[in-house]
């Protein structure tokens, strides 16, 4: 028999330790060591589950993300332009590859209430919020470098090139219209067969927002420091333990 988990306990107790994971989760660099027990996580939320806190438990996740995605969208925001691309692609690649813990993490969370209360998904919920939270803020800045980088060979990688145009098109694929031609060399089968007069159009669509970033004052930095762009990894995992309805 479980015993009984009071909202004074879930705030006492249970939710700082979600808390303290989430935290580390985040902040973790590709590699790191996370020194948490995820079956002791698993546990903690499997019983604020079953104790009916799951509404609560889930706006203290969405309040605690995003202030974290705040925070992160004013450091890419103080970010000098040679130094932009880079933060932003490290910042999609720590997030994503936070989802892939915490997802798994919260799972019944997201069967009993976020997907039969709400009639939504937990991880879809999460990436909307680094769209609204980081994406969307960063967009008409970055987009404009990404196609100053593309002009300049050896600027960045092609792996950080590609992560960052995959990425914004997974959060948002209507953002192909801003950049056709960037897109459709990282995106398969995005444009329909081009005409020379489209191919003119989509040079001058690159060339508006170079011009839109010297307008807001953008300047070319030191290109000759060397950079390190590492793959995203999207390996969705799941870690479903066999799951029973409850009243």
């Amino acid at each position: 028999v479980m015993n009984v988990i009071t909202i004074e306990d879930y705030k006492s107790t249970y939710w700082p330790k979600l808390d303290s994971a989430i935290d580390q989760l985040l902040t973790q660099s590709p590699g790191d060591y996370i020194p948490i027990s995820y079956e002791q996580i698993y546990s903690c939320v499997y019983k604020c589950v079953c104790q009916q806190h799951s509404e609560q438990m889930y706006s203290d996740l969405i309040k605690k993300i995003t202030n974290h995605l705040e925070r992160v969208s004013k450091e890419l925001q103080a970010s000098p332009p040679e130094l932009y691309i880079e933060r932003f692609n490290v910042a999609l690649g720590q997030y994503m590859g936070a989802l892939q813990s915490i997802v798994p993490l919260f799972i019944y969370m997201n069967k009993f209430y976020i997907e039969t209360k709400l009639n939504r998904d937990l991880k879809d919920d999460l990436i909307k919020l680094f769209t609204e939270h980081v994406a969307e803020k960063h967009i008409y800045n970055l987009m404009p470098l990404l196609l100053e980088a593309q002009s300049t060979p050896f600027q960045i990688t092609p792996s950080t090139m590609a992560n960052i145009v995959k990425g914004l098109y997974t959060l948002r694929p209507e953002w192909v219209q801003m950049a056709p031609a960037l897109f459709s060399k990282f995106i398969p089968n995005i444009l329909p067969p081009a005409v020379e007069s489209e191919l003119q159009e989509y040079a001058a669509q690159d060339q508006k927002l170079q011009r839109e970033l010297i307008q807001n004052g953008f300047t070319r930095g030191d290109q000759s420091r060397k950079r390190a762009g590492e793959e995203l990894t999207y390996n969705g995992s799941s870690a479903c333990a066999s799951s029973r309805g409850y009243r």
